[in-house]
């Protein structure tokens, strides 16, 4: 598929919260350097939970980064949303004429839960009788996403995508797709999420899949997700308008691909996610010999990694081998919808700067994980080709191909 510079996108501004730090450079030097930025929870010591570590956003003052006069409708995803956007269009240089036509395709897998279980206190717990008046408009699902179009004067097409891990991708995608039909030439996308709240820590204990001791992708003793917190966030362009303005290009988003299992609501599916692989090549018109890195879904869950790799090898066949394949959530945690974000970042920047991410606490391959997961230590190899996986409860996958400069 031959694309003109309208239709090709390409990716000027990179933003990010997460418990690598407050911005994307220190959250790149822990990547490369194979830092982790889980550690014992904060902030339950009284609460009777079994989860006992979380990737927390660590010396986050909300009143230093906003307003007294906003701080009482932001929910804590949409602080992090707002964060990340304006790091990612500083970056870019985006004047306010060019953001106030552009797009915000915002992804989230819970919204404001913060809100929530502020408001359930009051109520249940408190026995109050009214909750507060900005209750709706500060934790519903698309508070973050509006945020973001008011306080950063962004007019165009604005909205949230929620499609739980996936998110973020599925938000990317939906931004570029926007800019090559012609419906705007600047979008910012990625993903948000601030899960730690004592209701959905108890939600997911009952899940099963989250670790007591850490998480290590594709190891033999995995035992499962650390969960995170944050958001990434990406200036996507027409190639033409960031050429025109004289901006400087981090990568190229050549094609996307999402797909559902239609199948069971948490066992994923090799077949579902190997056909959104394939879908992502084929949009991107790249061979799959072409591909060089692989920046994996990787939840250090016994399901997903095996699953994974065996879409891996149905799509790459004996070129699988070749392939270095990391996961970032053993540093970063599982950041729900952000974590494609966060992943999505990660990917630009191994284009970029010839870093592969390491894959840490890897102790050694687990059944059915027989690629080579760059364990532990960052890799020096400059590459052409990578792709970006996000693959979410409910079987809903989005898969991304990115191409260096």
């Amino acid at each position: 598929m031959t694309r003109d510079g309208n239709s090709r996108v390409v990716i000027t501004g990179l933003g990010s919260v997460s418990a690598l730090g407050l911005d994307t450079d220190r959250f790149w030097t822990a990547v490369k350097t194979g830092q982790s930025g889980i550690a014992p929870l904060q902030g339950f010591a009284d609460a009777a939970l079994k989860i006992k570590l979380g990737a927390q956003v660590k010396g986050f003052d909300a009143a230093a980064h906003f307003s007294s006069r906003d701080l009482p409708l932001l929910d804590r995803y949409s602080q992090f949303a707002l964060m990340a956007c304006r790091e990612a269009i500083g970056q870019a240089g985006l004047e306010p004429a060019v953001l106030h036509d552009a797009a915000a395709v915002i992804g989230t897998g819970c919204g404001g839960k913060e809100t929530d279980e502020i408001t359930y206190a009051h109520l249940y717990k408190e026995q109050k009788s009214r909750a507060h008046p900005f209750t709706i408009p500060k934790g519903m699902p698309s508070a973050a996403a509006s945020q973001v179009s008011m306080q950063l004067s962004i007019a165009g097409p604005v909205f949230t995508v929620s499609s739980a891990c996936s998110s973020a991708n599925h938000a990317i995608a939906q931004a570029a797709l926007l800019i090559r039909a012609g419906v705007v030439e600047v979008a910012i996308a990625g993903g948000t999420d601030a899960p730690f709240t004592y209701g959905l820590l108890k939600a997911w204990e009952a899940l099963r899949v989250v670790s007591t001791d850490n998480c290590r992708p594709f190891s033999a003793d995995r035992s499962g997700l650390v969960l995170g917190e944050g958001a990434g966030m990406v200036v996507l362009e027409s190639e033409r308008h960031a050429r025109r303005r004289g901006a400087s290009i981090l990568a190229r988003l050549a094609g996307s691909g999402m797909t559902a299992d239609a199948g069971h609501i948490t066992d994923p599916s090799a077949d579902g996610a190997a056909r959104a692989i394939r879908a992502a090549l084929k949009d991107a018109a790249i061979d799959a010999q072409s591909v060089e890195y692989v920046n994996a879904h990787g939840t250090g869950t016994l399901a997903n990694d095996r699953t994974e790799t065996e879409a891996l090898h149905r799509v790459f066949g004996t070129h699988a081998k070749a392939l270095m394949v990391s996961s970032t959530k053993a540093m970063h945690g599982h950041a729900l919808g952000a974590s494609g974000g966060l992943e999505f970042i990660a990917t630009v920047l191994a284009l970029r700067e010839g870093i592969i991410p390491p894959t840490i606490n890897f102790t050694g391959p687990g059944e059915g994980c027989d690629l080579d997961y760059v364990p532990n230590v960052a890799r020096e190899r400059k590459i052409r080709v990578a792709i970006s996986n996000s693959f979410a409860f409910g079987g809903l996958n989005a898969v991304q191909v990115l191409q260096a400069i």
